[in-house]
């Protein structure tokens, strides 16, 4: 893996060679919302299937609302994981979104602006997420099967 202490700034590049280690990323992304930085509350999740989308949400979601059981909410859409003191956390999974209309009947909107929200397969609603995100992109690297480049970056940031 990258050494990686903290991610202190965005945008960043990090490879991971286990399921372990991309949670490792996402704790140190939910220490920066721990922290009340400046990131906006929406965290767009980027990759094929079996790339580790669920396991970054495992991830954050160890620090952001520990004991929590994450599982991926692929029939729910959403499963929501609360905290004691902080905004709940919400994880959401587009892979079965065709539409608006199935994309609004969820609720979705009723969710934006009431805690930390991330999404799994946010290829499939690119008319729908919020202009300012934190974006993840999670890609398999050919030369092993377990490694991964993982980028992050705050979008709408000129470098993002």
């Amino acid at each position: 893996m990258t050494p990686l202490s903290e991610i202190s700034s965005l945008p960043r590049s990090l490879f991971t060679d286990s399921p372990e280690e991309t949670e490792a990323v996402a704790a140190s992304l939910a220490r920066l919302f721990e922290a009340d930085g400046p990131l906006p509350p929406f965290v767009a999740l980027y990759g094929d299937l079996g790339v580790g989308k669920t396991a970054f949400v495992r991830g954050f979601a160890s620090v952001y609302a520990p004991g929590r059981l994450v599982r991926s909410p692929t029939f729910a859409l959403v499963n929501e994981y609360r905290t004691a003191g902080k905004r709940p956390l919400f994880h959401f999974d587009m892979y079965r979104i065709t539409s608006d209309d199935d994309l609004y009947s969820m609720g979705y909107d009723d969710y934006l602006d009431r805690g930390i929200c991330l999404c799994e397969w946010c290829e499939n609603i690119p008319y729908a997420l919020p202009e300012k995100r934190v974006q993840v992109v999670i890609e398999k690297c050919p030369e092993a099967a377990d490694r991964r480049k993982i980028t992050l970056c705050v979008k709408e940031d000129p470098i993002c």
